[in-house]
């Protein structure tokens, strides 16, 4: 992952779109920080929360230890996918649910494994 970059121009470019086209940035700012603040209440992120308006906020202004949270990025995305832009294929929507799911099950017993 490179800390960095840009959330949305990296998220953008999971999802598709053009870094350039930015027709649909404000729904994907919106749920971007949806994720983020779901990352929040599990313990990743600044205690404060944290969230992008635009291209300028950077992994690395969300978190200072990426090298533990590395599916960081996969969540986020996985997270914006699902709801904007979620597969037709009910067998690729479970899959990528399952794979949210365990994600942020991960991330939350590093985070717990860390507070010991």
């Amino acid at each position: 992952m490179d800390y960095t970059e840009s959330i949305l121009d990296s998220i953008k470019k999971l999802l598709g779109p053009s870094v350039d086209y930015n027709q649909f940035d404000q729904d994907i700012i919106t749920h971007i920080n949806t994720a983020l603040m779901d990352l929040n209440r599990i313990g990743i992120g600044p205690s404060e929360g944290f969230s992008i308006k635009d291209s300028s906020s950077v992994w690395k202004d969300f978190i200072d230890d990426l090298t533990k949270f590395e599916g960081i990025k996969t969540y986020v995305y996985l997270s914006v996918k699902l709801v904007f832009d979620p597969p037709s294929n009910s067998s690729v929507l479970a899959s990528m649910e399952k794979r949210l799911d365990k994600l942020e099950w991960t991330l939350n017993s590093t985070v717990n494994t860390d507070e010991v």
